[in-house]
């Protein structure tokens, strides 16, 4: 009786690892991102499309503090809140394209944040309580990265 070889035959072709299921844990976060950064795109289209009259409603030094924000803070702004939702669906659809999307939106949360925290009076004018939210922003965008390079290197994304 002849032996045959019956290991698969991979010659010339790459192996690949299969794609893993997710954990529950997982989808419940990246889904949970996706609200989260709604809500951020929420804020952004508020700010940008506050009115006169609610505008003139405002201690006057936010007023001023609002009418100094420069063009490249709020395209920083927009950056930060369109990527980072585009990014979150991305990882809860487990798709590897979350990782750059996810990155850049990184970029403009810390470009907005540090205009923010350093560049302008928002500390002094709002108070440092105002300040926690933009903080947990930054952690959880700093966050999502790791998070999106560990999906992809668990093979949880297609």
């Amino acid at each position: 009786m002849e032996a045959r070889n019956l290991a698969p035959q991979t010659a010339g072709i790459e192996m690949t690892k299969n794609k893993q299921a997710a954990p529950t844990w997982f989808t419940i976060v990246a889904w949970t991102m996706v609200v989260w950064n709604l809500m951020g795109l929420a804020a952004f289209f508020a700010q940008m499309t506050m009115s006169e009259a609610a505008m003139s409603e405002l201690p006057e030094d936010q007023q001023k503090l609002y009418g100094e924000i420069p063009p490249w803070v709020i395209v920083a702004f927009a950056v930060a809140v369109f990527c980072g939702t585009a990014g979150a669906i991305l990882l809860a659809l487990k798709n590897k394209l979350s990782i750059p999307v996810l990155m850049l939106s990184l970029v403009g949360v810390l470009i907005q944040n540090g205009y923010m925290f350093f560049g302008s009076d928002t500390v002094a004018v709002m108070g440092a309580g105002q300040m926690i939210l933009p903080a947990i922003v930054v952690l959880i965008s700093i966050a999502l990265v790791p998070l999106s390079l560990f999906a992809k290197k668990s093979n949880w994304m297609n």
